[in-house]
């Protein structure tokens, strides 16, 4: 019996204890607490989980009918019940399917007993967002469940944005209070050993499938628990669908492709949201399998198909300030730990110094991100980090480390119409006194907007017939393909 109470009538006989799910483990102190008997409005989102496609961008999502508070109210009732009925120790020995099974055949003893007046579109949307309480991220279930939704952004327990196709449109998901808001953060940032409150208010984790997590509560996050999730697609993204989205042309990808695969040192430069890590995600699919590959991030979100793969991840400081690991530990440490390739997932401060140093030191092919707008200022970004470290180095002798480590800088950008674009691949040459020479291999042209607000641009050939890694691409043989990939960009250029 998962009853506690055998004569409440609640109770039923469950299956044999299947695997611990840890899930429940995590959740079961929580979901023991009175508190949460919470009546949070989730929806029934199975008919907009089928949309692959974004919607028109002129057309906002068609807003669903609002819930009764009568709904609300028996949700309450309903779970106040299940949790005086269901015995946690034992729903912990199942796995997650069988715990959901057993929650909902409780849930419906519940009702009947009850005697509830509920539709059965009414019961099946309870039972739903029950389970979702009890086993998963509540409200957030149904937003998670979509792979069309690129950035879920919760302020606050009373409004919740969506981004689908670029844009930023409001959803109906609501919580039923900011404390129901933070539970539910804290449910996320402890499956990563990490903890958000008042004496730690600014947390950084992941979920499971490797989507990002920030969370910022209270007394710093003014109007509730402000939460943050930048989805991971459960299908990864390659060059290839890169091409088909219009992010790059065919031509275009044929040489990043080559850049991953000869072991250019290569940076990613872009803004929040316009697809680093998902390029840095393509590009890394073409290292050799017999590369060993560390990676360093302050949340890991990499996920690189290779056999030979470290993953290492910083430490936040403990409640006492210390233990912390940071971004230039790791990078330090990995030196000693027989790289072939260094991915750094994204570059924020001095570690960029210790990164150019093992791009030069012979661990060629190393990646990293760093957030600027364009190719120059992703180079002026690097020597301003380098600054910020404490490094007392002339300039020039900075940026004579810096063009000596860098092969390529690949730019990414998102456009005002929220399409995503690789605007330049850019070769950084040398030195010409005190200035950092590059050139662009190619580069992204806006034209226009068509009638529903989306930009019109093209990628254009700059006419390099035989850029700077030539010798590189030679060793590797790859210079035919090469040669083959930037004529092949250059006639269609002089065809449009």
């Amino acid at each position: 019996m998962f009853g506690k109470r055998g004569g409440d009538g609640f109770g039923k006989s469950g299956g044999g204890p299947g695997t611990v799910s840890p899930s429940v483990e995590t959740l079961a102190p929580t979901v023991a607490r009175p508190a949460i008997a919470e009546p949070a409005p989730v929806r029934e989102e199975a008919p907009v989980r089928q949309q692959v496609a974004p919607p028109p961008m002129q057309t906002p999502a068609r807003k669903r009918p609002q819930r009764t508070e009568d709904y609300y109210d028996t949700k309450s009732q309903v779970f106040s019940a299940l949790i005086d009925t269901i015995d946690l120790s034992q729903l912990a020995k199942l796995d997650g399917e069988s715990a959901r099974e057993e929650i909902r055949d409780i849930v419906n003893d519940i009702i009947t007993i009850k005697n509830f007046a509920m539709s059965i579109s009414e019961q099946e949307e309870l039972l739903e967002d029950i389970c979702n309480d009890v086993l998963g991220y509540g409200p957030l279930e149904p937003l998670l469940a979509r792979d069309d939704i690129a950035d879920i952004m919760v302020n606050g327990a009373g409004q919740t944005f969506i981004e689908v196709g670029g844009k930023t449109i409001e959803s109906e998901i609501r919580f039923r209070d900011n404390s129901q808001l933070l539970s539910i953060c804290q449910r996320i940032v402890s499956q990563v050993g990490r903890r958000v409150d008042e004496s730690s208010p600014i947390c950084d984790a992941r979920l499971p499938d490797g989507s990002r997590v920030n969370v910022i509560a209270p007394p710093l996050a003014i109007d509730g628990p402000a939460l943050t999730i930048r989805k991971f697609k459960k299908d990864k993204l390659n060059l290839d669908q890169l091409v088909r989205f219009g992010a790059i042309t065919p031509e275009g990808a044929q040489v990043l492709q080559i850049i991953g695969r000869v072991r250019c040192n290569t940076v990613i430069s872009g803004g929040t949201g316009s697809g680093k890590t998902t390029l840095l995600n393509c590009l890394t699919g073409y290292i050799d399998p017999d590369e060993r590959v560390i990676t360093c991030e302050d949340t890991a979100e990499l996920q690189l198909q290779q056999p030979h793969v470290v993953r290492l991840e910083t430490r936040p400081p403990n409640i006492e300030g210390e233990g912390e690991i940071t971004m230039r530990d790791l990078v330090k440490n990995c030196l000693r730990m027989r790289p072939e390739r260094i991915i750094v997932g994204e570059v924020r401060g001095s570690e960029v110094f210790d990164l150019l140093q093992a791009m030069n030191t012979g661990h060629d092919g190393s990646m990293g991100t760093i957030h600027a707008n364009t190719p120059r200022e992703c180079l002026s970004r690097m020597e301003s980090m380098i600054a910020m470290g404490g490094f007392s180095l002339p300039a020039k002798t900075v940026r004579e480390i810096i063009s000596g480590s860098v092969d390529v800088i690949i730019q990414a950008a998102r456009l005002r119409d929220g399409s995503r674009r690789i605007t330049h691949i850019t070769e950084v040459i040398g030195m010409e006194g005190d200035v950092i020479v590059t050139q662009d291999l190619m580069r992204y042209e806006i034209e226009g907007e068509d009638a529903s607000g989306r930009i019109i641009g093209r990628h254009v050939s700059t006419g390099i017939g035989k850029p700077h890694f030539w010798d590189r691409a030679r060793y590797y043989n790859e210079e035919r393909r090469l040669a083959a990939a930037l004529d092949a960009m250059e006639k269609k250029g002089a065809t449009l």
